[in-house]
């Protein structure tokens, strides 16, 4: 090979080396710069790696863990009030409406009836209040509506009944917690409803327990706990699948131990007409008092349902006491879409009281029911 064609192939590979070494010369310069600039824009604007900022995150959470300060009971009955009485169920108005009328007739007293019954009141119920009213009003033969007005209150008062304990079992028996299961179907806002509950409890100054015997669902033992967090209450924990009454009973355990007030334990959202479930349901409550003294049975059993379902809920309501010693009712969305005579409805059928009420989605919107603030809600 001629001398001139070597010298050019030589002279080639120089070149190609030189310009590689360049360019990598040039992007590690590049590559230093940038992590230089990124520690100094981590400096001024908190810019972290990775690691770091799952290291925040942790610590934030840590940090916010407890810090929210939940509504007195006392004032979230005012503030529902408010919502119950601007809702557009319109009952407590087209009774007044009806009662008002210079001729009360048959038709009209059947029309009193049709909106009692469209109100998930129930026939008896109904029946009931229909007939006393009809006997005051004509003794009285008043068409006031300031009268007519009181005489609805006192009857829709009775129908409700304010004779029924509606405080929740929330003292223990000696050195064992108060325990209180909370049962429902699938939709009801169950979940949201224990932390809720407990929210109710913490800011009544009682130690709260939660334990998640939902492990069917994914996300049910994440999403009690972020409830529980937030107000600085512990949850018991199982992996997803794990026995629903081992979890209960660990809960109880340990709430005995830490001489805790309440244990709050969610169960999973049972399908009515899956008798399996049903039973198991009935297991976990067996379980769950193992740990507590000779006698001490589960305090309470608390039902959610959500108000919107009506007569179907009343079906719901009615499996699940056969399940279970159903001892209160907590009626979730009873806002303007629900007809708020469920309310005198499942209390006939179940004979106990609903207890909590809740109006809406936000984390203080439960609020403990009395007779006459619902009455006097849907009479405003």
């Amino acid at each position: 090979m001629d001398q001139p064609i070597i010298l050019l192939i030589v002279a080639a590979i120089v070149f190609a080396l030189v310009v590689a070494l360049g360019i990598s010369l040039r992007v590690n310069a590049r590559k230093k710069g940038l992590d230089e600039r990124r520690g100094i824009d981590a400096e001024v604007t908190g810019e972290l790696s990775i690691d770091d900022v799952a290291e925040a995150v942790e610590k934030d959470r840590a940090e916010t863990r407890g810090s929210e300060v939940p509504t007195e009971p006392a004032s979230r009955l005012v503030r529902l009030r408010e919502r119950l009485a601007k809702s557009n169920s319109g009952l407590g108005r087209g009774l007044l409406n009806l009662l008002s009328r210079d001729n009360l007739d048959e038709s009209a007293w059947e029309e009193i009836e049709d909106t009692l019954i469209l109100a998930d009141v129930g026939v008896e119920p109904t029946t009931e209040l229909v007939d006393r009213l009809r006997e005051r009003v004509k003794v009285l033969g008043t068409r006031d509506p300031e009268e007519v007005r009181g005489l609805l209150r006192e009857e829709l008062i009775t129908l409700v009944d304010p004779t029924m304990d509606r405080s929740l079992a929330d003292t223990g028996k000696g050195d064992d917690p108060s325990v209180i299961l909370v049962v429902g179907v699938n939709g009801a806002g169950k979940t949201t409803t224990v932390g809720k509950i407990a929210r109710v409890l913490v800011a009544e100054d009682k130690s709260v327990l939660l334990g998640a015997a939902d492990t069917f669902r994914a996300a049910a033992a994440e999403q009690l706990s972020t409830w529980g967090e937030r107000v600085g209450v512990e949850t018991v924990r199982r992996e997803e699948g794990a026995d629903p009454a081992s979890v209960a009973y660990s809960a109880v355990e340990k709430g005995q131990a830490d001489g805790t007030d309440v244990v709050l334990i969610d169960t999973a959202g049972r399908l009515q007409n899956k008798r399996g479930l049903m039973d198991e349901l009935g297991k976990v409550k067996r379980v769950a008092t193992r740990p507590l003294g000779e006698g001490h049975e589960i305090d309470e059993v608390l039902l959610v349902l959500d108000a919107t379902t009506g007569q179907n809920g009343m079906q719901q309501a009615k499996v699940f006491a056969e399940a279970v010693d159903i001892t209160g009712i907590v009626l979730t969305k009873l806002d303007g879409t629900a007809k708020g005579g469920i309310v005198v409805a499942v209390q006939r059928e179940l004979g106990v009281p609903v207890k909590l009420i809740g109006l809406g989605e936000g984390a203080d919107d439960l609020a403990p029911f009395t007779a006459e603030g619902f009455v006097d809600a849907l009479l405003d």
